[in-house]
């Protein structure tokens, strides 16, 4: 594949990757990974996806930092940092493919029913223990399948948890479980040069996504915000299934 082919492939996945991660808050990975995985060897992709998936995450935050909720968020980080390198673990030692489709078809079925169930008209309180045992959950299922930010989106949408409010619990702990796995894969010495190189060619991509997902988040409501966000894990839950 050409020089250019290859700089046209990487830029349309890392703005797709970016737009839907500006607009929902994750899934960088799940929408970017269904092209470059196509391109890059996963040596490459991943932490590739990660880093880029880092610096969306650290433009969220910074747009949201007068409703980050400083609180409930470390609930899910404190139960995430014990779940990755479970999941790292397991990477190494067992085939987690069966896990990757059967949690895609779980989410998406749950999304797809979702999808035509009224919202909550009221919020239920959250418990501080459920929150470190979501987290947990989160840390170990994105350890595997690299959506850490599925099962808490989830559990914020169970509660009725209105868009700012979610964006605030969730986009901490996602950015901190990338940050902690590629620290895991730079302490293990999976990163190489060409990963840095196609970071810098995907900034321009990166940074426009980015400030457009933010755009489309700040114009949308609660309601419409929430059917994007269950029609993001639709089809993400669908692509770890095919």
């Amino acid at each position: 594949m050409g020089d250019m082919a290859s700089f046209c492939l990487l830029s349309i996945a890392v703005f797709c990757g970016a737009f839907v991660s500006g607009l929902a808050g994750f899934a960088f990975s799940a929408v970017a990974g269904a092209i470059l995985l196509h391109v890059l060897p996963p040596r490459e992709a991943v932490p590739l996806m990660m880093a880029c998936s880092i610096t969306v995450q650290a433009a969220g935050l910074w747009s949201l930092r007068k409703s980050i909720c400083w609180k409930q968020s470390s609930g899910l980080v404190v139960g995430g940092l014990l779940g990755v390198p479970i999941a790292v673990w397991l990477l190494q030692a067992a085939d987690a493919r069966i896990f990757r489709e059967s949690f895609g078809l779980a989410v998406a079925c749950y999304a797809a029913y979702t999808l035509f169930r009224p919202a909550l008209s009221h919020r239920l309180q959250m418990n501080a223990g459920r929150n470190a045992l979501v987290g947990f959950s989160g840390g170990f299922v994105g350890g595997l399948t690299a959506m850490p930010g599925a099962i808490p989106t989830i559990w914020c949408d169970i509660h009725g948890v209105p868009k700012t409010e979610q964006r605030g619990m969730v986009q901490p702990f996602i950015a901190a479980m990338q940050i902690f796995a590629l620290v895991l894969m730079l302490i293990r010495g999976d990163l190489s040069t060409k990963v840095l190189a196609d970071f810098a060619v995907g900034i321009p991509a990166l940074v426009a996504g980015t400030a457009l997902g933010i755009f489309v988040f700040r114009c949308v409501n609660d309601a419409l915000f929430r059917r994007i966000i269950l029609g993001i894990l639709l089809v993400s839950g669908l692509l770890l299934v095919l």
